[in-house]
């Protein structure tokens, strides 16, 4: 018995599979609270339920896919709070288990990538927009699996993943800028093979919009007329002419701490865990000089956090167009993976140093971990209510 459970503590799966398993169950014990619409769900449920009935879409400012997925969660299993939000659980938990494959193929030790792998499940933020019927939690997963395809060397798929997450929501073309500029200063050899990923990832948006559309609407729409009408539709949601409590320009997500209410009874805050906000200045420094050093993890984690988030602010300059908090979200698991590769380098350390070095910094470490925790106890909807 002993040595059977043994071999299941060794399994280099197992606790991905744990983090897995509570993140599932966190998910299970709120989610009919509230029976209510949280925020954006008031659109989009809305939306799934026109669709439905008259197979009309209100939103036409968003592509279709991350509606396709809200609505057929409603056909599955009812108009109800399973229905709303089960594909974001289960979206939400898929883009864990990339993040730790993702670390894997980096080279990140079996250590690293468990320690990004529990920051990344138990963040605030992630958690929030896998509870919660959405766009964001489907094209980000969907952008960690045009990732994970990309460092597998499978050029063709992830292009096309690429051009799928942004049918999900445009913000994903973001995702590009990242493996761009990974494959550019790589140490690897670089395949010429990448160009299919730049050709395969805007076909792949144009030539697929028209099937997910009539899969909506019954209606084949010109997607040309479908992507001027959503930029248009998009620059029109100025600083200037929109007025929210929650408006946040993109360099104010890193510089002032800035929780956003979603709900307040069980509190749904949409905030970046402390623990991760705190690390974020050193954890770009570290992913710079791992870059410098050219560290594949190091390197990715950088052009991660500039092709999600970096490029924001020029574009918020140069266009004024309104912006919040939660659109930090996408470069979250970038952090988690700089935090989990910075842990597991300093214990690595440690080892080398005399016992009472060792001991100390295992217990900084485990300590970080522990706070990692209590904010998402304190932030998110599940331990709280009220």
């Amino acid at each position: 018995m002993k040595d059977k459970l043994a071999r299941i503590y060794h399994w280099q799966y197992f606790w991905l599979s744990v983090i897995v398993i509570a993140t599932l169950a966190a998910h299970f014990s709120t989610i009919l609270n509230p029976n209510d619409l949280v925020l954006d769900e008031q659109h989009y449920v809305k939306d799934a339920r026109s669709i439905i009935q008259t197979q009309v879409d209100q939103r036409p400012e968003h592509p279709p896919l991350a509606k396709l997925f809200i609505v057929g969660g409603i056909d599955a299993l009812g108009d109800n709070q399973w229905g709303w939000r089960i594909p974001s659980v289960l979206m939400g938990t898929l883009g864990i288990i990339f993040l730790f494959f993702i670390c894997r193929r980096l080279k990140m030790s079996l250590l690293a990538a468990n320690l990004a792998t529990f920051l990344f499940g138990f963040e605030n933020m992630t958690f929030l927009h896998s509870s919660v019927a959405m766009l964001d939690v489907f094209y980000v997963t969907l952008m960690l699996a045009s990732f994970l395809l990309y460092l597998c060397r499978e050029y063709v798929t992830s292009g096309i993943f690429i051009g799928i997450s942004a049918l999900a929501k445009l913000y994903a073309a973001l995702g590009s800028p990242a493996i761009f500029i990974h494959w550019l200063f790589s140490k690897h050899k670089r395949s010429w093979w990448f160009f299919f990923t730049v050709i395969l990832a805007p076909l792949s948006f144009v030539l697929l919009m028209p099937l997910f559309d009539y899969a909506l609407t019954h209606q084949f729409l010109n997607p040309i007329n479908r992507i001027k009408d959503m930029l248009s539709l998009s620059e029109s949601l100025t600083f200037a002419n929109v007025t929210h409590p929650a408006l946040a320009r993109p360099w104010s997500w890193v510089v002032n701490y800035i929780p956003m209410a979603y709900w307040y009874s069980p509190h749904y805050t949409a905030a970046v865990s402390f623990t991760v906000w705190a690390a974020i200045i050193p954890v770009v420094i570290y992913m710079l000089y791992r870059a410098a050093k050219r560290n594949e993890a190091g390197l990715f984690g950088f052009a991660w956090f500039f092709g999600t988030y970096a490029v924001w602010i020029p574009i918020s300059i140069a266009t004024n167009r309104v912006s919040f908090v939660y659109y930090f979200y996408p470069t979250i698991g970038a952090f988690c993976l700089g935090l989990g590769a910075a842990f597991s380098e300093i214990l690595d350390w440690a080892k080398l140093k005399t016992r009472r070095t060792q001991v100390s910094v295992t217990a900084l470490v485990v300590t970080f971990l522990v706070l990692h925790f209590a904010a998402f106890v304190i932030l998110t909807p599940v331990f709280l209510r009220g």
